[in-house]
Order: C-alpha cells, then structure tokens, then sequence
C-alpha cells in the first residue's frame, strides 16, 4: 500500500485495518496471577487471526480507546494500560435496575436464566440493548445494563496495519 500524507497517521475519521486485542488485569481483580502480575484475560483479540476494519467515531470502539489510536502511523505496534472507570466508564449503580416479571416474560421465551446471562430487550424504536441477568424473585428480575467492563482496569494492545 503506497502511503500518502492524508494517511500517514490514523485521525478522527480514519478508516483502520488492525490487529487489537482487550484484556483484564486478572491479578488487578482478585484473581490468582503471577508474581509480577503478567496474568491477563483477554476479552477479544483479533492476533493470530483476521484483523479488523473499522472507522473511528463509529462507535465500533470506546472514545478512550480511539483516543489512544491517534497519531499513531501505520505498522505502530502500542500497548496501553487503561485504568479502572477509563476505559469503558465507570460503574453507575442506577443502571442495575430491577424490572418487572411480566416484562422479561414478555421479552424472552424462557425465564430460566443463569446470573451472568445476557439478555436482549426490544428498544423504542426498533433497537435492542442488553442486560446481564442478575437475579429472579416471584415479582422482579434485576439486571445490570452497565457495560461489562465498565470499572474495570484494561489492557489495550493495537498493530496499525493500514490506515485508509
């Protein structure tokens, strides 16, 4: 691929083919690792398989993500730790929400979910959004619409392979 100016680093809007990989601390969240606290999760990676194409500002990756993207040329192989509340947000408790039986009943064919099950909702509009389950009573199913990660402390590995 010949490079030109306009694409000599990845801006705002660029179109990107790339390798990324998202891991968890798992030593930061209580979980056994080793001793110099290597011992990561990943979430998703695309190494060792087809990269990615996206363009930024389209919501495909969170704004602090993109933002570590910037200027960055093509062939740039980057590695960002991102703190807790960072990447995705912090945790907002007001997104726990404890809906009414007869709506997840309404919303799904079966009501004999697992806490940590993700379940998806009709939106106004035609849209859909997801909730992780959490629990079941005879009158209410709480579910948590945070963003998985929210909170959490995150690994963000990046190989720019083309900037479009």
């Amino acid at each position: 691929m010949i490079q030109t100016a306009e694409n000599d680093a990845v801006r705002a809007d660029s179109y990107l083919t790339l390798h990324y990989r998202v891991s968890l601390d798992v030593t930061a969240a209580g979980a056994a690792g080793t001793a110099d606290g290597a011992d990561r999760g990943d979430v998703v990676s695309t190494f060792g398989s087809k990269p990615a194409t996206l363009q930024l500002g389209a919501g495909q990756l969170s704004p602090a993500l993109e933002e570590r993207l910037l200027g960055l040329p093509p062939g740039a192989h980057r590695v960002f730790e991102l703190a807790a509340d960072e990447a995705f947000g912090p945790r907002n408790p007001s997104l726990v929400q404890r809906l009414p039986r007869k709506v997840l009943e309404a919303e799904s064919d079966r009501i004999d979910y697992v806490a940590g099950d993700v379940v998806e909702f009709n939106a106004p509009g035609g849209g859909r959004y997801a909730g992780v389950f959490r629990s079941l009573d005879s009158d209410y199913a709480t579910f948590d619409f945070n963003h998985p990660l929210a909170g959490q402390p995150v690994r963000f590995e990046v190989e720019i392979i083309g900037i479009l």
